[in-house]
């Protein structure tokens, strides 16, 4: 059995900012469906301490949102007992003007449609509200709009944030903490500023070097991490970013491997890189 997700743990504290960054394909998305029990628990299984009420903004809102009902239904269905005053408040809430209730997704842009999905998710109440990469395929200023909207209706409604995310620029401005993810597994976290400041892992090393620079020569070739990301039937032991580490020693092949503590954050290093 291919497990993409491996002993994957994390903390989201009450009101907190949260965020779980990583390349496509490393099991973010996976994860956060486990949260809410949207996976086949016979390959991933997870636990939420507390039990708190999950709502979801995913990644492509015409993905989610049904082409042939008006919005204002779609958002009513998200609780019992919504009324069409409270859906109205609800879109008011999220920037859109009066009568969008009565369009059809196809009818709205990127980002309308994106906010149609973040009144659907307020309307259930949550504690937590997991953001899973909220502005794909929206343009920079739209993509601004809608995290600014998500850090304005948490704070007001005082819930927690799981920001899901690719952009290490998205990380430093919403979020306070942060779980850097590889092939399946958390390998540093920490606070935002200790670990974009002063990055222990060579992962997160390499995804910080890889953002363009702005007084960058133009001539300077963009830099990237060599290689690819392993498939889940065929994870390297120990960690699994060894094969492409340039800083990799034999230590870290080895099946004893975690994260440690290290000052303020964490960053998986192998049990012998202790001594």
């Amino acid at each position: 059995l291919s497990v993409p997700v491996r002993d994957v743990s994390f903390t989201v504290p009450r009101r907190g900012r949260v965020a779980l960054v990583g390349e496509s394909g490393c099991g973010k998305s996976l994860t956060a469906l486990a949260l809410g029990g949207l996976v086949d628990l016979a390959e991933v299984s997870g636990t939420v301490r507390g039990a708190p009420r999950l709502s979801y903004v995913f990644q492509n809102p015409m993905q989610s949102l049904d082409p042939v009902m008006r919005v204002g239904r779609q958002i009513g269905e998200a609780r019992a007992g919504l009324s069409d005053a409270d859906v109205a408040a609800l879109l008011a809430d999220v920037g859109l003007p009066a009568g969008t209730d009565r369009k059809y997704p196809c009818q709205l842009s990127g980002g309308q449609q994106q906010r149609v999905m973040i009144a659907a998710a307020l309307a259930a109440e949550p504690d937590l509200l997991v953001a899973d990469e909220p502005t794909t395929a929206l343009d920079v200023t739209t993509q601004k709009e809608i995290l600014d909207l998500v850090a304005r209706v948490a704070g007001a409604r005082r819930m927690a944030v799981l920001l899901i995310t690719h952009n290490l620029g998205l990380v430093a401005r919403y979020s306070d903490f942060v779980n850097v993810m590889y092939a399946g597994e958390i390998v540093e976290r920490g606070p935002v500023p200790d670990v974009l400041a002063h990055p222990r892992h060579p992962y997160t090393q390499g995804l910080l070097a890889a953002v363009p620079r702005l007084d960058a020569r133009k001539d300077a070739p963009l830099r990237s991490i060599k290689g690819t990301v392993p498939p889940p039937t065929a994870w390297p032991a120990g960690c699994a970013f060894h094969p492409r580490c340039p800083k990799a020693r034999a230590s870290c092949a080895s099946p004893a491997f975690t994260i440690c503590p290290y000052m303020k954050e964490e960053t998986a290093i192998s049990t012998a890189d202790l001594l």
